[in-house]
């Protein structure tokens, strides 16, 4: 029977995550919670970010949730000021917040190009810009930005999300070293294919089990939990000298 770690670094501590109504970001807005840290979560699902506060368990603190389209900078300023003034000093950024719908190039519109980089690169690079002053202050944070190995495997359907999530290496290099002075690190947390609601609805199929059993090192399905856990050690002064990489959660795929 597995047993996972408690971080007492995280108790009290501000923690902001984007996109965390359902899927990967509700687990990490649960597993947070849970940890005793103060959460506040921006998502434009209003149902979603209500069923995920009343099934949570009893916790120190519960979640913040702030109703924000990502991609209307004004509006992520506003609300990083929000949770700001509500839970504290942000000390932990999770860029969570994504769409990998699926598109061809040859049907792509200029229109659609701008909204896929809106929604998976563009607040990740807006929201770490309106936490950092926050966090030289504080004496440092931890920002986890949400990268894919889709990119590194070579997926089809999704052109213009492979594209945006490559990029957030990029966005981690060229940050590391400007933000680690003021012990602010920043990592991209890596997923696998990650078995949400969503990827059953939609695309896990015959053909996906059998590529999960074949292709995965480990056996059985990837699922939210998994991702919020690394979350965790990354957020925690535990891993206060990582910072510039790339931590993969994909059991053993890539």
């Amino acid at each position: 029977m597995p047993m996972f770690a408690t971080y007492p670094s995280l108790v009290d501590r501000a923690v902001l995550i984007t996109g965390g109504a359902t899927g990967i970001g509700a687990s990490f807005v649960a597993h947070f919670a849970q940890q005793g840290a103060r959460v506040a979560f921006l998502d434009i699902d209003q149902a979603g970010a209500a069923a995920l506060c009343d099934a949570l368990p009893e916790v120190r603190h519960a979640p913040l949730f702030l109703r924000c389209d990502v991609t209307d900078l004004s509006a992520l300023r506003g609300a990083i000021a929000t949770a700001s003034q509500s839970i504290g000093t942000i000390g932990v950024l999770i860029n969570n917040a994504a769409n990998d719908r699926r598109h061809r190039l040859q049907d792509t519109t200029p229109e659609e190009f701008e909204q896929s980089i809106a929604v998976n690169l563009r607040h990740q690079y807006f929201a770490t810009q309106a936490v950092v002053p926050g966090m030289r202050e504080r004496g440092g944070g931890s920002i986890l930005c949400l990268g894919s190995t889709g990119w590194m495997i070579k997926n089809a359907g999704y052109p213009m999300y492979a594209m945006a999530k490559s990029a957030v290496r990029g966005l981690v290099n060229g940050l590391a070293r400007e933000l680690g002075k003021d012990h602010i690190r920043i990592n991209a947390l890596v997923p696998g294919w990650v078995i949400t609601d969503k990827q059953r609805e939609l695309w896990l199929d015959e053909a996906g089990e059998e590529e999960i059993r074949r292709k995965q090192c480990m056996p059985g399905y990837l699922g939210g939990d998994d991702l919020a856990r690394a979350a965790l050690f990354l957020a925690a002064d535990d891993s206060c000298m990582c910072t510039g990489h790339d931590f993969i959660v994909d059991g053993g795929w890539a």
